[in-house]
C-alpha cells in the first residue's frame, strides 16, 4: 500500500516544517502549505488522502475553507485549534471535521489520530460479508461504498464519523445506546477531552436525516440514558 498523502495547512514555518519531518518519518507523504490559496493550488493537481487544517489562517479562514471543502468533498479533515478555544472546535465538528487536535499538540499523537481517521474512511467493515446493505425509513447504508441514500437513490454526503456513528445505529435499532458505547463503536477520537462531540456528531446527522419526511424522530433522545435508533432496520 502507498503511503498516505497528507496536505498540510499551517502558515507558522517552523510548526510546517517539524511537523512535516515528522509525519514522513511515520511514514506519511506530506505536502506543506501556507493557506487556502496554495491548498486549493496542489488539490488541484494532487490526489490527497487527508487534509490537516489550522484555523488561524491569513486571508480565507480554516473554518471558511473546512466548509468549502466539506461542500465538495468527503475528504478526511483533521482541524487545529488554539488551546481551549471549544467555540471553533465544536463549529468545525458542525462544518464537518473529523477530528481536531488543541495546539501545541504532540507530533507522536497527531500521527496516531491521523492514523484513526483514515482506518475509519479506508477500511471496510467486515463485520458481515454476505450483507452489507441496511434499510430503514427509505434510506439505505451501503457498508461496502460507506454511502447513504435517501429514497430517491440520492446520495447523502456524510464525514467519516457520521458514517461510524450512522453504523453503530442500524447495527442496534430499537435499542437505547450511551453515549459512551456510540463513542467507542463508533471509535470517534475526537471526544477525547471534549463531551460535546458526540452531541455535535448526532445534531449533524439528524438534520440530513431529517431531509426526510419523518426524519426529525429517527433519533431520539432517552433522557439521562443516551440515544435510540427508532425506525427497523432490514439488513440486505
Amino acid at each position: 500500500m502507498s503511503e498516505p498523502h497528507v496536505l498540510l495547512v499551517d502558515d507558522d514555518s517552523d510548526i510546517r516544517h517539524l511537523t512535516s519531518k515528522f509525519l514522513r518519518q511515520s511514514g506519511f507523504r506530506v505536502t506543506p502549505v501556507r493557506d487556502g490559496r496554495e491548498m486549493r493550488e496542489v488539490m488541484k493537481s494532487t490526489q490527497i488522502d487527508l487534509v490537516i487544517l489550522d484555523l488561524m489562517l491569513p486571508g480565507t479562514s480554516g473554518l471558511d475553507l473546512c466548509r468549502k471543502l466539506r461542500s465538495t468533498s468527503s475528504i478526511p479533515i483533521v482541524i487545529l485549534t488554539a488551546h481551549g478555544e471549544e467555540t471553533d472546535r465544536v463549529v468545525g465538528l458542525e462544518l464537518g471535521a473529523d477530528d481536531y487536535l488543541s495546539k501545541p499538540c504532540s507530533p507522536r499523537e497527531l500521527a496516531a489520530r491521523i492514523r484513526a481517521v483514515l482506518r475509519r474512511t479506508m477500511v471496510e467493515p467486515n463485520r458481515d460479508h454476505e450483507k452489507w446493505r441496511f434499510v430503514f425509513e427509505g434510506w439505505t447504508l451501503d457498508s461496502r461504498r460507506r454511502e447513504l441514500t435517501d429514497s430517491r437513490g440520492v446520495v447523502i454526503d456524510l464525514s467519516s464519523s457520521e458514517y461510524d456513528l450512522l453504523l453503530t445505529f442500524v447495527e442496534a435499532p430499537q435499542r437505547v445506546l450511551t453515549r459512551e458505547h456510540l463513542l467507542d463503536s463508533a471509535r470517534n477520537r475526537i471526544s477525547t477531552g471534549f463531551d460535546r462531540a458526540i452531541d455535535v456528531q448526532i445534531s449533524r446527522l439528524r438534520r440530513k436525516l431529517a431531509s426526510c419526511p419523518g426524519g426529525d424522530d429517527i433519533i431520539k433522545t432517552i433522557r439521562g440514558a443516551g440515544y435510540m435508533f427508532t425506525p427497523g432496520v432490514i439488513r440486505v
